[in-house]
């Protein structure tokens, strides 16, 4: 295998790890509960891998949760959605701003909308078709402060572009 690809896949492992492992650690917000990792991560995925990689990771890293029990379908959209959006700002703009705009719009209108019908449908829930906005707001708005944290810092110390792998 190619020597680029073993670092990408590599990287793309211990991204999904990270996310797995720190998916019970969550932040109270007010009524909600803000589980920022997933969207860190996919922040770094966009960053770090390009778009088709955090999409992938986001939904293998969603399936892990769910068989694990510590995740529900509703993973599916929100990180799933944020990750391809921002991927694809980041791989078209290389804009650090744009990118994390794209993992919040993303996640939490494309992805809040799309839980609806899996919650309706797939988990027998009642919800409001613009219920899962706001939580997944909340919850990716944190996840995307602790990723710009880090981009910052690697930036700074001019790490970042020589771990860039896309």
């Amino acid at each position: 295998m190619e020597k680029k690809l073993v670092k990408r896949l590599a990287f793309a492992g211990i991204l999904i790890a990270v996310g797995v492992v720190c998916s019970p650690f969550s932040i109270p917000v007010g009524l909600s509960k803000c589980f920022p990792v997933q969207h860190m991560v996919n922040v770094l995925a966009a960053v770090f891998l390009g778009p088709w990689y955090g999409f992938g990771m986001a939904f293998v890293t969603s399936l892990i949760r769910v068989l694990l029990g510590t995740g529900s379908f509703l993973a599916f959209p929100g990180s799933m959605c944020g990750a391809l959006l921002c991927g694809l700002v980041y791989q078209y703009t290389k804009n650090e701003w744009l990118t994390y705009l794209g993992e919040i719009f993303g996640t939490s209108v494309i992805g809040g909308l799309l839980a609806y019908p899996v919650a309706t449908l797939l988990m027998n829930k009642t919800a409001a078709l613009f219920g899962y906005v706001l939580p997944f707001f909340v919850s990716t708005v944190g996840g995307t402060i602790f990723a710009a944290v880090i981009i910052l810092l690697l930036k700074r110390t001019k790490v970042l572009q020589k771990i860039q792998l896309h």
